[in-house]
């Protein structure tokens, strides 16, 4: 897997529930950003490339890797992008892992902006640090 080049943003979402990756995607889409939808971990990195300008969106909790050990996969094959973990209460350890991987993350209930700031904020220091 290699990322492809892309001018525009793509917002990657992985989320094994369909009823929440679908009104993710939506949300997403209607503040304007281009979304991939997958069902699990291993269906994204089955693509073959992703695209360059993208910021992950990625529950915690899946039956096939959690969202911490995707990231893990990703920075393995040398795909460093942004990355937003969901997932409700999480622990104290938990934080301190996605804090120390320069992973955000998220609190289920996903309320209000918080998750569109967050990837907004993601891609602009991605930017950032690119440039």
């Amino acid at each position: 897997m290699r990322a492809a080049s892309g001018a525009s943003h793509v917002i990657l979402v992985v989320d094994d529930d369909s009823a929440v990756r679908n009104s993710l995607k939506f949300m997403i889409e209607v503040e304007g950003f281009q979304v991939n939808a997958y069902s699990s971990a291993q269906e994204l990195l089955n693509e073959d490339s992703l695209p360059a300008n993208s910021c992950l969106v990625t529950d915690y909790h899946m039956p096939d890797m959690t969202g911490l050990e995707l990231v893990d996969e990703l920075r393995d094959r040398q795909i460093s992008i942004p990355a937003i973990l969901m997932t409700a209460n999480p622990t104290e350890i938990l934080r301190n892992r996605a804090e120390a991987a320069g992973i955000s993350i998220i609190d289920k209930p996903l309320l209000g902006s918080r998750l569109l700031d967050a990837i907004r904020v993601a891609l602009d220091g991605h930017m950032k640090a690119s440039s």
